[in-house]
């Protein structure tokens, strides 16, 4: 069973979509088996990470702006794909570096996250964009 969830983002950060997959896969009536989560996009990535406090997402964000910082930044000067802009090239650095697909286990008809752990789109590019995620259930 597969579906694709469109995700609306307002430039970088972490967005939840804990709620829309867990909403598809109840649709479903599944008790068990692998949730697997793939991004179509080279300058977005997925993540889960904690979901009670919104500073563990803005520290995220801060620290990856750290360590890849815009190509206009002196530190970059060594990149050559810069025609897209100055967060585009840093963007798909930050999508290397961080999973694009993840494998969620699904027990009891629910996403077998922890208790504090949510999933997340990890947008990287400063505007607007419509990312696509696509869910496949395999089990059952």
């Amino acid at each position: 069973m597969q579906t694709v969830f469109t995700i609306t983002t307002r430039g970088q950060g972490l967005y939840e979509i804990t709620g829309e997959v867990a909403g598809w896969l109840g649709s479903l009536g599944v008790e068990t088996g692998l949730v697997t989560l793939f991004i179509r996009h080279s300058s977005a990535s997925l993540a889960i990470q904690e979901n009670a406090d919104p500073e563990v997402r803005t520290d995220l964000r801060n620290f990856f702006a750290r360590l890849v910082p815009p190509s206009s930044d002196p530190s970059m000067s060594y990149l050559t794909h810069t025609y897209e802009g100055p967060d585009d090239m840093p963007a798909h650095i930050k999508a290397a570096l961080l999973p694009v697909s993840l494998g969620i286990p699904v027990v009891g008809g629910r996403l077998c996250l922890g208790t504090w752990q949510g999933v997340y789109v990890f947008e990287h590019r400063d505007a607007p964009h419509r990312r696509e995620v696509v869910a496949h259930l395999t089990g059952g």
